[in-house]
């Protein structure tokens, strides 16, 4: 890994004067995230900052160098920072926006863990999407509706398996939430989609009438794409929550690790 200690800040990068307090050394690393933490909260950081080197961030904090490497590592995995490699221009610890995929490993890993039972994440996810139905009926331009189009004639192929039909109707669900003109919501129903993504296709190959299920999923989709591009918010909206209530009756066996199986 990149020693951040002989670091240049980028010209084009704002380092920002800030104020650092030593912290216990105990849990370096963690400690050192919540110092982070801190800093962007407050306003102090921003998306685009540069950290201080390394060396001069444990001097600030007064723990180790390897602390300050692991906290910085670990803040890189959630996509909350970025280490650009070499000096001067472009380099340095950055401040980034965490991206949607960082958001959607967190979650996936979460729910694989069980630490979510499946229907308090079911009612999150009807909750959202309503929500992104509904905004997609307003905000919703030709290119996002060609993209809900676009998935939907994937689902309709003659030759549609349950791996291509999952993969367009995780797609479906993606187009509408980034139709919605709200990134958080957008951000949030991807996340929560995509983190289901495996549990439905071991659902779907569980299934024994597969082909009546999956009509009856697409002519849905197709109702659901209907009343968006007819501006109808409500109703949009009602037949997204009525979709994803019939899947979750229908499809008994998209349960988590360790479920009980009291949310599906």
């Amino acid at each position: 890994m990149q020693d951040h200690s002989d670091t240049v800040g980028s010209p084009s990068a704002r380092t920002p004067d800030l104020s650092w307090a030593p912290i216990p050394k105990s849990r370096a690393h963690e400690l050192v995230i919540e110092a982070i933490e801190e800093q962007v909260m407050s306003g102090r950081l921003s998306v685009g900052d540069t950290l201080p080197p390394e060396r001069e961030l444990a001097s600030m904090l007064q723990v180790s160098r390897a602390g300050v490497r692991e906290a910085i590592r670990m803040l890189e995995s959630h996509g909350a920072l970025e280490s650009r490699v070499g000096a001067g221009s472009s380099s340095g610890t950055i401040i980034t926006a965490m991206p949607s995929i960082a958001l959607t490993r967190l979650l996936r890993l979460h729910i694989g863990l069980s630490n979510f039972p499946v229907g308090d994440v079911v009612e999150l996810r009807i909750a959202l999407e309503r929500t992104s139905a509904g905004l997609a009926s307003k905000n919703a331009d030709d290119a996002a509706r060609e993209r809900m189009r676009e998935t939907i004639e994937r689902m309709s192929a003659a030759e549609v398996d349950r791996e291509a039909f999952n993969e367009a109707d995780t797609d479906f669900h993606v187009a509408i939430a980034e139709a919605a003109g709200n990134r958080l919501v957008a951000d949030l129903t991807t996340a929560i989609r995509n983190s289901l993504r495996t549990q439905i296709l071991h659902a779907f190959h569980h299934r024994e009438q597969w082909t009546q299920l999956r009509d009856t999923l697409r002519d849905q989709h197709r109702e659901i794409f209907s009343a968006i591009c007819d501006g109808d918010a409500e109703r949009a909206a009602a037949l997204t929550e009525e979709h994803i209530r019939y899947a979750v009756a229908e499809l008994p066996e998209m349960k988590l690790p360790r479920d009980d199986g009291s949310g599906a």
